[in-house]
């Protein structure tokens, strides 16, 4: 059975039975029939349901909302965001995907000759929680619009969201089996991808998730993509505004209550600015309010499940015991749930947890630099290599700094890192390869077949 299991007060929800390794067979195969007739549908077609997507996206942008802050804590002032920005790439990708996928001619001795962008087939999805609606629909959306159908293994503990994207594509009128959730463990993940259905593989996840699945699809010869952890640097140099560096740098540290993979998680500030920066920083750090995620006041909800706070909190005992100083938070609140409040912690060195891994809450590592140059050497040495952002008044600086030094997917001048629709988005190093959004993302699962006509 898959468990859904408020976090605020650990009130069991709803429990879900687990598909026979049958039931989940037959859902390839429909999902596998039901490919073959939409990839030669039209693309007024396909954006006609798009964009009716969209439409009930906001009809039940309420009821979604509600059942993020009840399936994994999500406060409600994001999931707003969260719903409207599912909505927006529906729109987006209706509006824009066939221009993205347009044949491209070439001159060559052929009477014609060009390139086109086919579907592959059957996408097998494996999504984490913490954005239970969007990472969905940022794979779902363009795929759906290139002419894939898609499987989704969404993460167990939000059961509840997982069937209401299935039911949402439905209403928007998608045939009914182009896009099916597979109510399954882990477990069943490794026969899924093998399953001769299935085409192609996206994860968004962790590090050994990621792996454990590359290994398999590479065995088998599938496409993968793999969108993992991050342990975001935000450099903050001696010319920063450090007002609004400290206000921007608490937010991303915060946003969907830490839990993000392109939040910021370490701050390496240049030594002549270290202790304004960290005393605007832990002011607004303490000033986020904890609490409710129901409550449209509160910033920072709870931790998605306990144990992943647990895992969180051994973190930063492990960090405090190889010396680094907690100056804000810090400890476990008595009371039920997977709570668990910002904090900061400073004098992190390498070798520990909070230098080394990526903490996933609310917990903030501020590393001292000693300028420009040991910044971006603090910066880039890390397994991880997703998002980075500098802060400086010197935009060409911080642009060259940017464009040319960060080793990272996506890097940002005087702004958080996040995703946008118009905007290529993935890792490198274990962060990841491949990339969704924008055009690459359209046509990372595609044919890209050459045709030649003498």
């Amino acid at each position: 059975m898959l468990e859904a299991i408020d976090p605020s007060n650990g009130t069991l929800l709803d429990r879900y039975p687990e598909m026979s390794e049958r039931e989940w067979r037959a859902v390839l195969e429909r999902a596998d029939l039901a490919y073959r007739s939409w990839r030669d549908s039209s693309f007024p077609e396909r954006r006609r349901h798009m964009r009716e997507a969209a439409a009930v996206l906001r009809r039940r942008q309420r009821e979604l909302t509600e059942l993020m802050a009840h399936e994994m804590g999500k406060p409600v002032r994001d999931g707003h965001a969260e719903v409207e920005k599912c909505a927006t790439a529906c729109e987006h990708y209706a509006d824009h995907a066939e221009e993205m996928l347009t044949p491209e001619r070439a001159a060559t001795d052929a009477r014609q000759s060009y390139w086109t962008y086919r579907p592959l087939g059957v996408v097998l999805a494996i999504m984490p929680w913490n954005f239970p609606l969007w990472q969905v629909f940022r794979f779902a959306v363009p795929n759906l619009m290139a002419g894939n159908a898609g499987v989704l293994k969404h993460a167990s503990n939000v059961p509840g969201c997982a069937l209401v994207i299935e039911q949402i594509f439905r209403e928007a009128g998608f045939p009914e089996d182009l896009l099916r959730t597979l109510m399954v463990g882990s477990d069943a993940v490794g026969s899924i991808l093998e399953d001769k259905h299935v085409r192609a593989v996206t994860v968004t996840g962790s590090i050994p998730a990621g792996r454990a699945v590359a290994e398999r699809a590479g065995r088998l010869v599938k496409k993968s993509v793999l969108e993992l952890g991050g342990s975001d640097p935000y450099l903050v140099l001696e010319d920063a505004d450090l007002d609004r560096a400290a206000e921007i740098c608490a937010h991303s540290r915060l946003i969907n209550s830490g839990q993000s993979c392109i939040a910021a998680k370490r701050f390496v500030v240049v030594d002549t600015v270290h202790d304004a920066f960290l005393e605007r920083f832990v002011a607004r750090m303490a000033a986020a309010r904890l609490g409710d995620p129901m409550d449209e006041r509160t910033e920072v909800g709870p931790q998605a499940r306990v144990d992943l706070r647990d895992g969180l909190h051994d973190q930063v005992r492990r960090s405090l015991e190889a010396g680094a100083r907690c100056v804000l938070g810090g400890e476990v609140p008595e009371r039920p749930g997977a709570w668990y409040p910002p904090s900061v912690l400073t004098d992190v060195r390498p070798g520990m947890p909070a230098w080394d891994e990526e903490l996933f809450g609310p917990v903030a590592a501020v590393i001292r630099a000693q300028d420009e140059d040991d910044a971006v050497r603090i910066a880039n040495g890390t397994v991880f290599g997703l998002g980075a952002a500098v802060f400086t008044r010197d935009r060409e600086r911080g642009e060259r700094i940017a464009r040319d030094r960060l080793d990272a997917g996506s890097c940002f001048v005087n702004a958080y890192v996040r995703s946008d629709l118009r905007l290529p988005f993935g890792g490198i190093k274990e962060s990841g390869y491949g990339r969704e959004l924008s055009t690459p993302g359209i046509r990372e699962f595609v044919n890209v077949k050459t045709v030649w006509v003498d």
